[in-house]
């Protein structure tokens, strides 16, 4: 189940991203906001490079932006490959995403907590992470769905429900 999960999760992370990244530039053309370099600041910070600050930063950009939703795409795979699917599952990650980003950027001082942020700008990161997790989610739950149910779901198989009275699947 793990080696499906990485390269099913990696899959469905770079397409997540790519799904967020449209969104995202066909937000900008509307609203008329820059590149964000958040993702390369924090990158550059993470692996102690030199950092440029009047340069745009575009390929390690992108590293950070790709490489960030492949990795945790591996995270969303296995809750697919275990039984967690769906829209639910794709909510919950959502806050998993959204968590990753802020404990990177806060601790790298390169980001500030979201209850700072204007209103409108986390409005919009908020609307993007979702898209990237539903994205992730919807194709991390196709690819493990070939493998039939996951162990969460066949025990939810045995009775609708969290009940006291169905123990755990048999080995």
């Amino acid at each position: 189940m793990l080696s499906r999960a990485v390269w099913q999760g990696a899959l469905a992370g770079a397409c997540g991203v790519a799904v967020m990244t449209l969104g995202e530039k066909l937000e900008q053309r509307l609203t008329g906001r820059p590149d964000s370099h958040v993702p390369a600041r924090t990158l550059e910070r993470l692996t102690g490079a030199r950092e440029r600050p009047r340069r745009q930063p575009v390929p390690v950009n992108w590293a950070m932006h790709y490489g960030q939703g492949a990795l945790l795409g591996v995270l969303r795979s296995v809750m697919a490959q275990v039984g967690l699917r769906g829209p639910a599952s794709s909510a919950m990650f959502t806050v998993v995403r959204l968590t990753n980003d802020q404990i990177l950027e806060n601790a790298t001082g390169v980001g500030a907590p979201p209850q700072t942020w204007p209103r409108p700008e986390l409005a919009v990161d908020l609307l993007h992470k979702a898209v990237y997790a539903f994205a992730t989610g919807a194709v991390a739950d196709a690819l493990a769905a070939r493998s039939g149910p996951g162990p969460g779901q066949q025990h939810a198989a045995l009775r609708s429900g969290r009940r006291p009275d169905v123990g755990p699947l048999p080995r």
